[in-house]
C-alpha cells in the first residue's frame, strides 16, 4: 500500500497539496485581449496524425527487447498552435483501441466512449478539435488496455503565444515497467507476482541529461507511470513551478526542491543550472517504497553561458480560466471514487445514468469520498478544477485536472462547466493490479 503522505515524509518534502500551497491565484486575461488572441487564431487548422501500433523497448542490458504498444506520431513531443487542430488516428494494433487526452479542455469531439467509440484494428478516424489553452497534454492508449499490453504515452506540447525566456525546453516522461524473472513485462491491470520494477525517463533507464553552467531549462516533468504516485527531487537546484496539469500557475519555489505527482500528472518547472562546470547532481525518484536515482543533472565543462542567472520569469497568462468560481450557488455532487456505479471502460454503456447533470455556465463542487485501503487516482474529462479548502469556503490557487485522494479520506473539488457535453469521470486504485474505472457527467 502507498501512502502518499508517507511517501512525501520519506523523502523530506510535502504532499501535493503542500507543495503548491504557495501559489497565488491567477487572474483573468482582459476580455479585449481574449478577443484579440481569438481572432488571431483564425486560420487553417494543423495537423497531428497518430498511429497506435505495436513496438519494442530495450529496458535492461544484454536482455531481449519488450513488446509495448505506442502512440506513435512526429517527432516527439509534438509541438502546436493554439487554434483549430485536425486529427487522423490509425489503429495498427490487433484489438480496438481510442486516444485518452490529458488537458484538452472542451474538445466534446475527442470525447472517448461517450462521444467517439472505439477505433477498430486496420482503421482510421479523424476528429477536429480546438487547442484552446497553451500546456502540457499528454495522450494515450491505457483507457482500454488493462490486461493487454503495457503501453507508452505521448506528450504533446500546445506553445504559448509569449513563453518564458529559455535556453532549453525538454519534456521528462516518466514510466514504469514491471518485469518477470526472464525480462518479459507484466500488461497493467493484472496481478503482477514477484514483479522487478524499472523506471525510464523517455524510454531511458537512469538517462544523463547534459546541460551548460547557466543554462535555464524548462523542464516539463509527466508522470506518465500506469498508477504510480511518485516524489521527485533535484538535488542542489531550486525548482520553480510555472504550471500544473497543462495550466498556468503563479511561479513559485518547490519545497526541498520536490514534487509530489499523481499518474498522469504534469509539473512545468524553470531550474538554472548554475553548479560547477563538471559537476552532476541526482534526480531522485521515491515511490512510498525507497529512493533511487532517476537521472542525472550533468553541467559540462564548457564555460558558463551567462555570468549570472536570468531574471525570475513572469507568470503565464490566465488563458481564460475563471478568476473566482461562485460556490453558493454551486450544483453539488457526493462522488464515492468506487462502487457498482463505476464500470470498466471495456464495458461503458452511454446509457447507464451520469453520475449528474449540469447546466453550462453552472460551478460544480464534487466530494471526492476514497473508501479504499489504497490511494485512489481521480480525472475529470473536459475541464480543469480548484482544489477546495477543508472548510470549503475558499480553494488552493491553482488548477488540476488529476487528483489522488488519500485512503480514507474526503477532498473536495469544484469547476465552471464552460463546455457542453458527455464527459468522461476516471477512477483508478494506485495498485498494478486495479482496475481502472470510469463513469460519466452530462454538461447542457
Amino acid at each position: 500500500m502507498v501512502r502518499i503522505g508517507l511517501m512525501a515524509k520519506q523523502i523530506s518534502t510535502p504532499n501535493r497539496r503542500e507543495v503548491m500551497a504557495g501559489l497565488t491565484a491567477a487572474s483573468l486575461m482582459p476580455a479585449a485581449s481574449r478577443i484579440a488572441s481569438a481572432q488571431t487564431r483564425v486560420q487553417a487548422p494543423q495537423t497531428l496524425e497518430l498511429e497506435a501500433k505495436p513496438s519494442l523497448t530495450a529496458l535492461r542490458p544484454g536482455q531481449p527487447t519488450i513488446p509495448i504498444w505506442g502512440l506513435q506520431g512526429p517527432p516527439a513531443p509534438p509541438r502546436l498552435k493554439r487554434g483549430a487542430l485536425e486529427v487522423i488516428f490509425r489503429n495498427a494494433l490487433p484489438v480496438a483501441t481510442t486516444v485518452d487526452w490529458r488537458g484538452l479542455d472542451g474538445a466534446a469531439a475527442a470525447e472517448p466512449l461517450t462521444v467517439r467509440l472505439p477505433v477498430a484494428p486496420g482503421a482510421e478516424a479523424t476528429l477536429s478539435v480546438a487547442l484552446r489553452r497553451a500546456g502540457t497534454l499528454l495522450c494515450d492508449l491505457r483507457l482500454l488496455g488493462d490486461g493487454q499490453a503495457p503501453s507508452r504515452p505521448l506528450p504533446v506540447i500546445v506553445r504559448e503565444d509569449a513563453p518564458p525566456a529559455v535556453d532549453r525546453d525538454e519534456t521528462f516522461l516518466i514510466e514504469d515497467w514491471r518485469l518477470r524473472g526472464d525480462g518479459s513485462a507484466w500488461a497493467p491491470g493484472a496481478a503482477a507476482n514477484d514483479a522487478s520494477t524499472i523506471y525510464t525517463v523517455n524510454g531511458e533507464v537512469s538517462p544523463e541529461i547534459s546541460v551548460r553552467s547557466g543554462d535555464r531549462l524548462r523542464l516539463r516533468f509527466i508522470n506518465g507511470c500506469q498508477r504510480q504516485v511518485i516524489a521527485l527531487k533535484i538535488e542542489g537546484y531550486d525548482v520553480r513551478v510555472i504550471a500544473l496539469d497543462g495550466a498556468p500557475a503563479e511561479p513559485f519555489l518547490a519545497r526541498n526542491s520536490a514534487l509530489v505527482m499523481a499518474p498522469g500528472g504534469r509539473v512545468d518547472a524553470l531550474i538554472d543550472a548554475t553548479a560547477t562546470p563538471g559537476t552532476a547532481s541526482q534526480i531522485l525518484l521515491h515511490d512510498g517504497k525507497e529512493a533511487r536515482s532517476l537521472a542525472r543533472l550533468a553541467i559540462s565543462a564548457e564555460p558558463p553561458v551567462r555570468p549570472t542567472p536570468l531574471p525570475p520569469a513572469e507568470p503565464l497568462t490566465a488563458d481564460g480560466l475563471p478568476a473566482r468560481l461562485d460556490l453558493k450557488g454551486a450544483h453539488r455532487v457526493d462522488l464515492s471514487l468506487a462502487g457498482p456505479e463505476w464500470t470498466s471502460p471495456a464495458s461503458f454503456s452511454g446509457s447507464a445514468p451520469p453520475a449528474f447533470k449540469t447546466k453550462a455556465g453552472r460551478t460544480v463542487v464534487l466530494t471526492l469520498d476514497n473508501r479504499a485501503d489504497l490511494a485512489t487516482i481521480f480525472h475529470l474529462h473536459g475541464h480543469h478544477f480548484r482544489l477546495l479548502d477543508r472548510l470549503d469556503d475558499g480553494w488552493k490557487p491553482f488548477w488540476l485536472d488529476t487528483l489522488a485522494v488519500e485512503p480514507g479520506q474526503t477532498q473536495r473539488i469544484a469547476f465552471a462547466t464552460e463546455f457542453s457535453g458527455r464527459w468522461l469521470l476516471e477512477s483508478v486504485a494506485t495498485s498494478w493490479a486495479a482496475p481502472r474505472l470510469v463513469r460519466w457527467y452530462s454538461v447542457e
